[in-house]
């Protein structure tokens, strides 16, 4: 190695955080610029993201995977939409199904993820990690499901329109279904089957005229994608939104100019939740020059800290 290469390579010594008094979020963050590991992966998350939002002519995608709305990651999500910081919606039938519960009023509950699930069945509660709900809240998400169900034009419509019904029928400002469809912010399920929506569509569909065509929002969301001038991502999780934005590039002459996962998975296995950006630009997905950024932990902890710092950002900048 010449000495010009290693002196490259060593010219971004560690800065130690320092924690001071009544800090705001945005200023930990930068502290953590200068550290390694989980720490500074996120500060430049938070950098990119930053950066993707600022720019007028970037689309703004935003996948949702995992069970965030139960476990109260809903509002910020909303908030997004409202402020304009997502363009396009891309997530999980079972977050919106969690996201329609507690649009009805009906809460989850703070539980443990070390008990009795036999007991937990006896009692009529269902568990997610260590979020609770019982077993009534369905019935009451069931009856307003097929009422809304019932309201529908007799037309083919696609799974966007059918959640963007959803929408005009909940009253919470923190829905996000609610929030997109005040907002006109297409929200695309490409695995709505794979939830109590779509099972109860299904239902629905047995005895009444009901026609959905699960492939009518590809053409919509490639409009999007090619009318894009930039593109950035957002992925929480992986799974089906991650997978559904990204290959949407495959099809247009572009890739992602801006991309950052929120993640627990790894990339061994060869899934595509775990499958890095980087393996990403392999396929033309992600851009050569793209920003982007992989942050391994826990999208309840990482998803509040980036829009926080970016908000605090965001508000100096417009100041």
């Amino acid at each position: 190695m010449d000495s010009e290469t290693s002196c490259n390579k060593l010219s971004n010594p560690i800065k130690g955080a320092k924690i001071v008094p009544n800090m705001s979020v945005d200023e930990l963050v930068r502290e953590y610029s200068g550290c390694a590991f989980g720490a500074g992966r996120l500060a430049e998350a938070v950098d990119i993201y930053s950066e993707m939002l600022a720019s007028k002519n970037t689309t703004k995608f935003f996948g949702l995977a995992g069970a965030m709305t139960p476990a109260g990651m809903r509002n910020i999500v909303a908030d997004l939409i409202r402020d304009g910081h997502i363009d396009v919606l891309v997530t999980t039938g079972a977050n919106m199904v969690h996201d329609t519960v507690e649009a009805l009023g009906l809460h989850h509950y703070k539980g443990s993820d070390d008990v009795n699930d036999i007991q937990l069945r006896k009692e009529c509660i269902d568990r997610i990690y260590d979020v609770y709900l019982p077993d009534g809240h369905f019935t009451e998400l069931e009856e307003f499901l097929q009422g809304v169900y019932g309201g529908l034009p007799q037309e083919k419509l696609s799974i966007r329109q059918v959640l963007t019904e959803i929408g005009k029928n909940l009253d919470d400002d923190s829905s996000i279904l609610k929030t997109a469809a005040e907002m006109g912010v297409p929200v695309y399920c490409p695995a709505l089957q794979d939830s109590v929506i779509g099972l109860q569509a299904w239902l629905y569909k047995e005895g009444n005229p009901f026609n959905v065509d699960a492939f009518a929002d590809m053409h919509e969301f490639m409009d999007i994608c090619y009318e894009a001038e930039s593109a950035g991502a957002l992925l929480i999780g992986g799974g089906v939104p991650k997978n559904y934005i990204l290959q949407s590039m495959l099809v247009t002459p572009k890739s992602f100019d801006y991309a950052i996962q929120l993640t627990m998975d790894r990339p061994e296995t060869g899934g595509l939740s775990g499958a890095t950006l980087d393996e990403a630009q392999s396929w033309g997905k992600v851009g050569e020059e793209a920003r982007s950024m992989t942050v391994y932990a826990d999208a309840t902890i990482t998803l509040p800290l980036m829009v926080a710092a970016v908000r605090t950002r965001l508000f100096e900048k417009s100041t």
